[in-house]
């Protein structure tokens, strides 16, 4: 994997100010996880605003895909059972720990809130842990 430290500069400060604009005109924390569970579970008035934020991820993403293929990675050769393991596993933490990477990690660390930042640190030390495992003990290859 290449080091591409401008192109992470420029992608994290995009991260943050679009994180700091919704907080700043919407009120909201951009928690992708807390905006995907307020369309599992519905409040009227919030499913409209969640699902457009949503379908920017995705058409931003197909976007990339047919502007800039080379962007994104080679599919991967990990059985697809994994990896629906895998997702379940992260939806299952991101409801213990009341929230994912964007919303602790990117939102919360910025507004100095222990609970994120604590929250933060266990869930990039479990990911360190379980790579680990997977890579050094198990053997795995991706």
């Amino acid at each position: 994997m290449a080091f591409t430290p401008v192109s992470a500069l420029i992608g994290g400060a995009l991260i943050g100010a679009s994180a700091s604009m919704m907080l700043a005109l919407n009120g909201r924390i951009t928690g992708i996880s807390g905006i995907l569970g307020g369309i599992v579970r519905p409040q009227r008035g919030e499913v409209s605003w969640r699902a457009t934020f949503l379908a920017g991820l995705l058409v931003g993403g197909v976007l990339l895909a047919l502007a800039y293929p080379s962007a994104l990675h080679a599919p991967s050769a990990t059985p697809v059972a994994l990896t629906v393991l895998a997702g379940l596993l992260v939806g299952f933490g991101t409801q213990l720990g009341g929230g994912c990477t964007s919303g602790h990690g990117v939102c919360g660390i910025s507004r100095f809130s222990t609970r994120s930042i604590l929250a933060t640190m266990t869930f990039m030390a479990t990911g360190a842990l379980a790579t680990f495992v997977v890579q050094h003990v198990l053997g795995g290859t991706s």
